[in-house]
């Protein structure tokens, strides 16, 4: 599986990818508001991680989960984040948080770089309270220069099946820019 490259991390905080992907609109059109636990899972240095902080404000706990060590480095030492924001290195299918602890998880551009993504989404329902939201942006299945090889891009059908066989319920499906889709899922109560 394709994992990205800690050595290549400034391209992940870069301007033109702020530009792109607009991180602070797309977490508030999402829904994520004020006092929230929100978890990143795959939070790399932190590209959603600040601006969800400053959502939450200091009422909201982010947690920025990673496997690699490297990014989580880099987002203390780099990103000086705020109070709200705990780090915390993760295994692949084990994320370090209680059952029922956020009201918000975020996996952007994660999926694509699992091989078991059930199991994935199942530990992110565990850690999800009843009625929480999964946010899930990802590349769309389609040949170009940016982002993972075509063969281990996830299309957003396939993507939306892996969400709902994990019991999510979608409710939203849409292009977030011509590379991205956006998935935005439900946790039953």
């Amino acid at each position: 599986m394709h994992k990205f490259n800690p050595e290549h991390l400034e391209r992940l905080m870069s301007e033109e990818r702020e530009n792109h992907l607009s991180p602070e609109r797309v977490l508030r059109e999402s829904g994520l508001r004020t006092g929230q636990a929100f978890a990143d899972i795959g939070s790399g240095p932190g590209f959603f991680t600040i601006p969800a902080a400053r959502i939450i404000g200091p009422t909201g706990m982010a947690f920025a989960v990673d496997t690699q060590t490297e990014m989580l480095i880099y987002l203390r030492d780099r990103k000086n984040p705020p109070d709200n924001v705990i780090l915390m290195k993760s295994e692949e299918y084990e994320v370090p948080l209680a059952d029922f602890t956020a009201d918000f998880a975020l996996m952007a551009f994660v999926l694509h770089e699992t091989a078991d993504k059930t199991r994935l989404l199942g530990e992110v329902r565990r850690i999800l309270k009843p009625g929480g939201t999964l946010l899930l942006l990802d590349w769309e299945k389609k040949a170009e220069e940016a982002g993972p090889p075509f063969e281990e891009r996830v299309s957003s059908g396939d993507a939306r099946s892996f969400v709902e066989g994990s019991g999510f319920d979608v409710v939203q499906a849409s292009k977030l820019n011509p590379s991205h889709y956006r998935l935005l899922a439900r946790k039953p109560v």
